[in-house]
């Protein structure tokens, strides 16, 4: 497997101008820097073309295309990977923004979803028929980046994770063909997809299972930080024995001076977001054991799930400078809690923050080697995000990052959630992917041997 990457030259660029029905924007053309634009503004890179797809055969293009050439080809959806890696340098961007279907079948309760869907416009369109697709967190995000790497949310514990509610997927080869993916068509190909990121082709269109849930039940609670150990313990114990109706997440933040009140503004905070999926009539019995804790503050209402879904999109716009570290944990003991207080107590900038989602309920019941997602008997995923709209204050968001990882990577399951990893190298990789490794790799062999799609969380292909 050799990759002898080659510059894309104007006799090139002009070439496939002429092919696509998209758009092919390039470094003189004026829109060029706001095309290259991604979510994690501390990725600095310039393509040497972004081709701008506005359908299947775009894609097929595009894909042939890199091939020939022996370009370094990137594939964005959403744009919101950590890494930046929607985006390479000097090489071709192939974007899926133009691939926007959404198909709602209300008998069977799917939905087709095209490669360049945003999850709210998702939302949008299955809230209407009063059903929803387990996701993420933020609504921004892209449907393909999430799905591939796996889809933790708000509503894992009910209904599992984003692959474990996809059912088919179209997809465009390294060798520019299409084909269709499920459990009985290419199955190798269609379990590798599930949770081995974008490694094995371009997904044009995702076909989902959806559930009925028009509306949930949620908001956040907050208790100062010095009773981070108390109540990270507390909730440990709680969580493994609720039911899957109920979900949350567990958060060190400071609390910013939009939307909430201003007493609480600028302070450090242990938080838990809520969100329940069961009956209105049981909510308070649910909750009960919650509020007994006396968070100093709790804000909880019923709200559409796209409400819940968008609840924090405000405050991480696009553009914002981000530094991503991760881990899985099996449990929460006292080390464990005793770092997240010190590191909880030291939050370099106002939206720097560390999470830690359950990996409980529904997402803990599919098997270890059911889908390269490996780490189902972790019971949390693992988050630290350094976040500024400051370039100045990229090394200071860094080094936290970094010594919150540090800390606890030695009381950690080993591997950390794909997407939320930046560029972090092989031995991250196979860690991530642990007893699933070889099996990816030899997929990967049997369908990109190349290696051309690569700008990934990369599975090095192997027979």
């Amino acid at each position: 497997m050799r990759n002898l990457e080659q510059p894309i030259t104007e006799k090139h660029i002009e070439s496939l101008r002429k092919q696509l029905n998209g758009r092919l924007i390039t470094t003189n053309d004026t829109s060029y820097d706001e095309a290259r634009k991604i979510y994690n503004a501390m990725i600095d890179k310039r393509p040497g073309a972004i081709a701008m797809c506005t359908n299947v055969n775009d894609v097929k293009i595009a894909v042939d295309f890199g091939r020939n050439n022996n370009l370094l080809v990137a594939i964005r959806g959403g744009g919101h990977n950590g890494g930046g890696l929607g985006l390479c340098d000097d090489g071709m961007v192939i974007d899926l923004s133009g691939l926007k279907s959404i198909t709602v079948n209300t008998e069977n309760k799917t939905v087709k979803v095209g490669g360049g869907c945003i999850w709210n416009e998702v939302d949008n369109a299955t809230h209407e028929h009063g059903l929803a697709i387990p996701s993420g967190m933020v609504s921004s995000t892209g449907v393909g980046g999430l799905t591939l790497g796996g889809g933790v949310g708000y509503l894992s514990r009910k209904y599992g994770l984003t692959i474990d509610n996809l059912l088919e997927a179209e997809m465009v080869l390294a060798d520019g063909s299409l084909l269709t993916t499920n459990k009985d068509e290419h199955p190798n190909l269609f379990w590798a997809i599930r949770g081995g990121g974008g490694n094995f082709g371009i997904v044009t269109k995702f076909t989902f299972q959806a559930h009925q849930q028009k509306m949930v039940y949620g908001g956040p609670t907050l208790w100062p930080i010095e009773q981070t150990e108390e109540i990270m313990g507390w909730f440990d114990g709680f969580i493994r024995k609720a039911p899957d109706d109920i979900n949350g997440f567990i958060a060190t933040m400071i609390i910013p001076e939009s939307p909430f009140p201003e007493h609480l503004h600028n302070n450090k905070f242990c938080a838990i977001v809520w969100c329940y999926t069961g009956k209105m009539d049981k909510m308070d019995e649910t909750f009960a054991p919650i509020l007994k804790k006396n968070p100093l503050f709790a804000h909880m209402g019923e709200m559409p799930y796209p409400a819940m879904q968008s609840m924090f999109d405000v405050l991480f716009p696009t553009g914002m400078h981000w530094y991503w570290r991760a881990d899985f944990f099996k449990s929460l003991t006292p080390e464990i809690t005793a770092q997240h207080l010190k590191f909880g107590s030291e939050i370099p900038t106002p939206l720097s923050q560390m999470h830690l989602y359950p990996i409980t309920g529904a997402a803990s019941r599919v098997g270890a080697t059911e889908t390269p997602w490996a780490y189902r008997d972790a019971d949390y995923c693992g988050v630290y995000v350094g976040v500024d709209p400051n370039p100045k204050n990229a090394d200071k968001i860094t080094e936290w990052c970094k010594g919150y990882y540090d800390a606890l990577h030695p009381y950690s399951a080993g591997g950390a959630y794909s997407n939320f990893m930046m560029d972090e190298g092989q031995e991250r990789v196979q860690a991530s992917y642990k007893h699933n490794y070889n099996r990816l790799a030899a997929i990967k062999h049997q369908y990109d041997p190349t290696n051309f799609f690569r700008v990934n969380q990369n599975i090095i292909p192997k027979s």
